[in-house]
């Protein structure tokens, strides 16, 4: 289990901690990552936005990657893997569900 947030640390260097109930008891390892500003706001680093606004630019900086590779270089690349139908193979999967 992997929880994270970001935090603003005070002059004080001083931080409270209240753990969720989902963690259990018991030791764990607390990593402490300082975040800069390319972290937050670059794409290739892999930073969490801190707004939709970061968020979108990120999502337009992917987007105008030129080495971006598309989704659809994947459409058909288990053709023949099952002997008939596969759209009817997926929906009888899909009946097994609640």
């Amino acid at each position: 289990m992997s929880v994270t947030q970001t935090v603003e640390i005070p002059a004080s260097r001083c931080l409270t901690i209240e753990v969720p109930r989902e963690v259990p008891v018991g030791r764990a390892v607390l990593v402490f990552t300082p975040v800069t500003d390319a972290a937050v706001t670059d794409p290739n680093y892999g930073g969490d936005p801190r707004t939709i606004e970061e968020a979108l630019i990120m999502a337009e900086k992917r987007a105008a990657d030129p080495n971006r590779k598309p989704l659809s270089r994947h459409f058909g690349a288990l053709k023949g893997l099952w002997d008939g139908d596969e759209v009817a193979y997926q929906r009888e999967l899909r009946d097994e569900w609640d």
